[in-house]
Order: structure tokens, then C-alpha cells, then sequence
């Protein structure tokens, strides 16, 4: 299935998303789509491409246009914002003139100014001062509502429209026609000044609204920012500065002291400490030398180095980085299904429930109760926004995503930012999560009776592990490169299976064995014994090094933890969670590791092929308590895994296909960004929580307030005025209240 992104311009409502979602939805290849209100996008699913012309017209039918963004890019999008908030900034000052002039004009007598001006003047000014207020400033609501009801459909902006006519025609007809009025005996009331107050009010609301979202998802023009502009290119002998659009995969590139890195690439020469917080949220540069690979955007700290270009454009991290955080952004999390059905009924219900109340009045209150009627009525309608439901989730899920990324979690879209805080059980894979994935030598004891002395037994172990294949072998040449030991090359070598490997050098004969092997020579001695037996319970893997025949030490090698693992297994349980750890070691060494982490739970001797199967086992047990699994892991292997999981987390420094499978990535390899990521879904799903209970109780009292259920007991009646400065908080203060996770702390 492919996915389209468009960005959608006019909404102003989740009862606008809903809109579109009906119309895109009978685009010819459409699967299924979701429009975020919030974010202002459109993503659309389908077995083959879509084509844009046919989306653009079918959003435009109903008063709406897009512009494509398929491009990993936020510069048209803010491009348009700035354009609508100027646009609005425009309107609302002139609007906003014209409504106080109004104002004054509607209170002269009782301010005692103007005398020399007649009622029937007074009339004539505030009509025309009215008019460009109802039409140019409101007019792409009037605009939008038109077209939505050409397709049977009705958003807020019939709501708005609806209720700043009645009123602007209601005082039309009171300043042409008096005589209809007081024929039938009533005084003709105007509200030229309150329609046009209702207008400034509500696109004030709307460019407040506006600006609070683009503050929403700064987080991918920050992304973006980051990009660099040009690069120093090898050019026939000579490096040449370009534009970045001009490096090609496998250019050679320089990159001196302070500057940023230009695309991805693999250092050929140089060393330096490269500055990687933008991606991996790490403060402290990163050491890289030859063959290490290096990020695009990110700086280069120290020293000159040059590169190889190995992507370019979209394929660079960056870029894949802001896809995903703006599909995150777009996508919508299960929590909102609840708000989106009721905008859907939303609309249509508050007119019924407008026509309901203007009757009422109609009938029941003594004259003039047209004009209570109308006040009553205009009031329901414009109180009644559902923008505020639109925005409760999305708002949040877009801080909450922006801010994950910002320290190197990647959640790749709303679901799993919501699933996460319902996690009680993370299964870690031992190997390159727990651990570091690489064998090191972690004890070297020497036999009580031997002559030989530590060095030398470290350094022709290593000379003969030179020519050997196997990680342990490589483990203790590393160690043996640390110590500064010079390593000899073999003059035979024998690589014994299962066993170990046997080497001749400079005339000694090296024996590098497991022990069970070692006992075909002269075997350890008890007290060798005991420790082996002690490094094994340890999780340890010993070989036994032998030379001329003779047992002359152990060598203890380990995959150890990682710097942070204990401390992350700590923070994990300190949430209420349980860690169990997946292994393909044996049960003895897996609880030895277990317990050197910290984890109680064990799941030891799983084979690749069947950690899916473990992970669906305690899937299966945790079910019936409606608890979630997540599963962590960076390996090839884990793929599986980690799409079968709830939650499927994957370290950064993974695989391609580890990342793809996973919905979280964590761009730092830190576990201590599992706990980060799992108290940041715990507070963004708080802040919706919130978000929903607000916008609920806000409609759930004000509507019945509005339509004067409290007059007969109180003679309270919300003004017109009142209600449209009332809508506008509502919106203003969800975004503001989501905006409260910028403030989240990771530590």
C-alpha cells in the first residue's frame, strides 16, 4: 500500500477534517483516509499512485485546497502558514476598527457623543461599516459553508456563518424595512455591532490557534534547520565548495574543525569528535576514525577528516528522521476515535438544537421575542465550536512526538505514542541491547606454579587468535592491542572445531582451548577449576591457554553490559514494569547475566527463529489483564520480534530492517531512553486525557447555557459577544495545555 501526504488549507475544525475525509474517501483508488486537523494534513492510502490534480479538486469542491508534501519538507507549509497568519493579522485590524466604530455607534446616546447624528444615519453607517466586516473578513467561512452544504455537509463554519447572518440580515431588514417591525408592533433591534464583534473575535481565535499550532510542530522546521547548505567536494585534484544539491553518492568530501558534516558518508581519512545530539540526543561528541560512518547535519567537533558520500537527499538519517516524525505527527491515535465520531454528528446536532431554541423563545417569552429568539439562537450556534475536540489529541500527539525526537526517540506514529503508556511487561534482547555486542576480555589468571608471566602469556594468546575468525579470538587480540603487546605472526596455525585453535610461535607451542578440551594435555589444577567453574557462573566464557603443554593461565571473555543497563533495568521496575531479558545462552549463563542487570525474568536458550513465538507466549498470558508487551531489540533477527510486540523498540545503531519493524527507534542506542520514551507516552496521554475532558465539558455546559436554560431560574443569558471570546479560549487553551510537554524532563 502506498501512502499520499497532502497539506490541507482552509480548515478550521475536526468537523472540516471529517468533511474531507468523506469526500477523499470517494476519490477513485482510495483504501481508507485520515485527515489531522491539527497538523493540517491529509494521508491517503492506495494500491497505486494517486493523482494529486484529482485530490486537489475533490478538497476544493467543499472550499478547501492543498499543496503536495511528499517531499520531506516543512517549508511550504510554513510558508503558507506565515501567509494565512498575515493574512489574518490584516483582517483582524481592519475588522477590528470597523467593530469598535460600530460599538461607539451602538452606545452614543448613553455615551452622550454624536448628537447631531440621526437614528436613521446611525442606521445607515453601521450598514455599511457592517458590511465589508460580514463579508471580507467572515467571508471564507460564509465561503467554505456554501460549498460544504452543495455536498451535504456542514463543519463550523456553518455554524459561524449561520448565526453572523441571522444577525447581519436581521438588522438589514430592521434598517431598510422598519415598518415590518413595528406593524406587528415590535421595536426593530440592530446587531451590526454584534456580528461583527462574533467575526474579529472568532479570527482572533483562529490566528491565535494557528500560531499556537505552528509552535506545536516546530519540532520538524528545527530538523530542518539543521540541514546543511553546501559541501567541500573532491573535484579532479582540488576540493571545491558546491551546493548540497550537487554532491552525488560516492563523492570524496572535507570536512574541516566546526563544520557541519554534509550528507551521510564512511570517513576514508582523518579522525575526529563528531557532535551527534541532533540525532541521537547525546551531548557528548562521538570519537570516529577510519571506516566509521558519519550523519549528515550533525558537526564535526575537532579534527580535518574527509568522507565518501553513501546517501544523499531523502536517503540521508535527516530526512528519514523528519518523514517520520511528520507521519507520527499526521497519524491518529486510537483515543481520538471517540472525538472524531461525535465532530461527525457534532454540527448538524447544534443546528437542530439552535432551531430548537429559537422556537422555544419563539413562543414562550413575551414580546419582543423575536428578538430574543434570534439572540438566543445566534448565541448556540457560535458558542458551539468543536474545535476544541478537534485539537485535543493531535496537539499533544504532535509536542509529544516533536519532543521524543528532539532527544533521539523516534515514535513513528500516534498509536504506539499511546500503546507505550500501557506496557507492563519489556522483553530486551541481550545481545547489542543489553550488552555490547562485542566479547571482551574481562579477567586474565595465571596458574600458582607457572613461570610464565601475564604479558607474555596475553601476547602469544593473541598472536595466535591473529589468524582466528571467532569473536573471542578477536576479543583478546583487542586486548592485547590495548595493553601495547606486540603480536607475532604465527609460523603454523590450526584452527581445532569446537575445540579452540593451536599456533607455533617463535618456538613456543600455544594451545588456546575451552576446557573440557584443555584436559587432553596436562589439564587445569583444582584451583584453576574452582575459578572456572566461578567465571562460568558468572556468564563468562574461559579459554584455557597452554603453552609447550603446559597449563599456564585462564583467559575470562564476556559480552558485558552496556554502561547504563542496570541503571535503565532500574528505572524500568521503578515504573511498575517487568524486564525480562531473551537469550540464546544457556539457562546457567543467561541468569548469570540476568542477575548482574538486575532482571528476575528469563527467557534463555531461544533460538532467532522462535523469539516472535516467546514474545506471543507472554503476549498470550498478559491478554487476559489487558497489558501490553514491548519488545527491544536491534538485530536482524529481532525483526519478527519486534513486529509481533505491542511495541516494537528498536536501537538505532540496528539494522535497516530492526528500525523498519520496530513503531519506536531509538536513535541513541541509550536504554535509558526505554523509561524517557515510556514517561513520555504516560504524560502525553495525560494532557489528552485533559484535553478531551476540557473540550467535552466546555460544549456539555456552555451549549445549554447559551440556549437559556438558566433564564428561568437565574435570568442569566450568555451574550453573543461572550460566547464567541468563550470559543476562542477553549481552542487557544487546549494547544496552550499540550504545549505544556516542551517542559517534559527526560532525566
Amino acid at each position: 500500500m502506498l501512502t499520499t501526504t497532502v497539506s490541507i488549507k482552509g480548515m478550521h475544525c475536526a468537523s472540516c477534517a471529517a468533511s474531507l475525509e468523506k469526500v477523499f474517501e470517494k476519490v477513485p483508488g482510495v483504501e481508507s483516509v485520515a485527515v489531522n486537523f491539527a497538523t493540517e494534513k491529509g494521508q491517503l492510502t492506495s494500491s497505486s499512485p494517486l493523482d494529486l490534480a484529482t485530490i486537489k479538486k475533490a478538497a476544493q469542491s467543499i472550499g478547501y485546497d492543498i499543496y503536495d508534501d511528499s517531499a520531506a519538507s516543512a517549508d511550504p507549509e510554513t510558508a503558507a502558514r506565515q501567509k494565512e497568519l498575515a493574512d489574518k493579522k490584516i483582517k483582524i485590524i481592519s475588522g477590528g476598527i470597523l467593530a469598535v466604530i460600530l460599538m461607539v455607534l451602538s452606545f452614543k446616546d448613553m455615551l452622550g457623543i454624536l448628537p447631531e447624528l440621526s437614528l436613521r444615519t446611525v442606521l445607515l453607517i453601521s450598514f455599511v461599516l457592517a458590511t465589508p466586516v460580514q463579508f471580507w473578513v467572515g467571508g471564507e467561512y460564509i465561503t467554505s459553508a456554501v460549498k460544504a452544504f452543495k455536498h451535504r455537509l456542514a463543519n463550523m463554519d456553518t455554524l459561524i456563518s449561520t448565526g453572523t447572518l441571522a444577525a447581519y440580515l436581521y438588522s438589514t431588514v430592521a434598517t431598510f424595512f422598519p415598518s415590518l417591525f413595528e406593524s406587528a408592533g415590535l421595536k426593530p433591534e440592530i446587531y451590526f455591532e454584534t456580528a461583527a464583534i462574533i467575526i474579529v473575535l472568532i479570527m482572533l481565535g483562529k490566528f491565535l490557534e494557528l500560531r499556537a499550532k505552528g509552535q506545536a510542530s516546530e519540532a520538524i522546521k528545527k530538523l530542518l534547520g539543521l540541514a546543511a547548505k553546501t559541501a567541500r567536494v573532491k573535484r579532479g585534484k582540488e576540493f571545491v565548495e558546491v551546493a548540497i544539491s550537487e554532491v552525488r553518492v560516492g563523492d570524496v568530501i572535507l570536512v574541516k574543525p566546526g563544520e557541519k558534516i554534509p550528507v551521510d558518508g564512511v570517513i576514508l581519512t582523518g579522525e575526529s569528535a563528531i557532535d551527534e545530539s541532533m540525532v541521537t540526543g547525546e551531548s557528548l561528541p562521538v570519537e570516529k576514525k577510519k571506516g566509521d560512518s558519519v550523519i549528515g547535519s550533525t558537526i564535526n567537533r575537532s579534527g580535518s577528516f574527509q568522507f565518501k558520500a553513501t546517501k544523499i537527499g531523502a536517503d540521508m538519517v535527516l530526512s528519514q528522521i523528519v518523514k517520520l516524525v511528520g507521519e507520527a505527527q499526521g497519524s491518529k491515535a486510537p483515543i481520538q476515535r471517540l472525538a472524531d465520531l461525535i465532530s461527525g454528528y457534532f454540527v448538524p446536532v447544534v443546528l437542530v438544537i439552535a432551531v430548537v431554541t429559537f422556537t422555544t423563545w419563539f413562543v414562550l417569552y413575551p414580546a419582543p421575542s423575536l428578538t430574543a429568539a434570534l439572540v438566543a439562537a445566534v448565541t448556540v450556534l457560535i458558542i458551539a465550536c468543536p474545535c476544541a475536540l478537534g485539537l485535543a489529541t493531535p496537539t499533544a500527539v504532535m509536542v509529544g512526538t516533536g519532543k521524543g525526537a528532539e532527544h533521539g526517540i523516534l515514535i513513528k506514529d500516534a498509536q504506539a505514542l499511546e500503546l507505550l503508556h500501557k506496557v507492563k511487561a519489556v522483553i530486551l534482547d541481550k545481545t547489542g541491547t543489553l550488552t555490547k555486542g562485542k566479547p571482551e576480555v574481562t579477567n586474565v589468571i595465571m596458574a600458582a606454579k607457572t613461570k610464565w608471566k601475564e604479558s607474555e602469556l596475553v601476547r602469544l594468546a593473541a598472536s595466535a587468535e591473529s589468524h582466528s575468525e571467532h569473536p573471542l579470538g578477536q576479543a583478546v587480540v583487542n586486548y592485547a592491542k590495548e595493553k601495547q603487546l606486540k603480536i607475532s605472526t604465527p609460523k603454523s596455525f590450526k584452527s581445532i572445531t569446537g575445540a579452540g585453535i593451536k599456533a607455533s610461535i617463535n618456538r613456543v607451542e600455544v594451545v588456546v582451548s575451552s576446557p573440557k578440551y584443555a584436559l587432553d594435555f596436562d589439564g587445569p589444577d583444582a584451583d584453576l577449576t574452582a575459578i572456572i567453574e566461578r567465571l562460568q557462573g558468572q556468564g563468562k566464557t574461559v579459554l584455557v591457554v597452554i603453552l609447550n603443554r603446559e597449563t599456564t593461565g585462564l583467559i575470562a571473555v564476556a559480552d558485558t553490559l552496556k554502561e547504563n543497563s542496570v541503571e535503565a533495568v532500574g528505572a524500568l521496575k521503578k515504573l511498575g514494569l517487568k524486564v525480562y531479558m531473551l537469550t540464546g545462552d544457556n539457562q546457567r549463563t543467561a541468569q548469570a547475566i540476568a542477575k548482574l542487570a538486575g532482571i528476575d525474568y528469563v527467557l534463555a536458550e531461544v533460538l532467532p527463529e522462535d523469539k516472535a513465538r516467546e514474545v506471543k507466549k507472554l503476549q498470550a498470558v498478559l491478554k487476559e489483564q489487558k497489558q501490553l508487551v514491548a519488545m527491544v531489540g536491534d538485530g536482524i533477527n529481532d525483526a519478527p520480534a519486534l513486529a509481533a510486540a505491542d511495541v516494537g523498540i528498536a536501537m538505532g545503531a540496528g539494522t535497516d530492517i530492526a528500525m523498519e519493524s520496530a513503531s519506536v527507534v531509538l536513535m541513541n542506542s541509550n536504554l535509558d531512553s526505554i523509561p524517557a520514551a515510556i514517561k513520555l507516552s504516560r504524560s502525553t496521554l495525560r494532557i489528552i486525557k485533559e484535553n478531551l475532558f476540557w473540550a467535552f465539558a466546555y460544549n456539555t455546559i456552555l451549549i445549554p447555557v447559551a440556549a437559556g436554560i438558566l433564564y428561568p431560574f437565574f435570568q442569566i443569558l450568555l451574550s453573543p459577544i461572550l460566547a464567541s471570546a468563550a470559543m476562542a479560549f477553549s481552542s487557544v487553551s487546549v494547544v496552550a495545555n499540550s504545549l505544556r510537554l516542551k517542559k517534559f524532563k527526560f532525566d
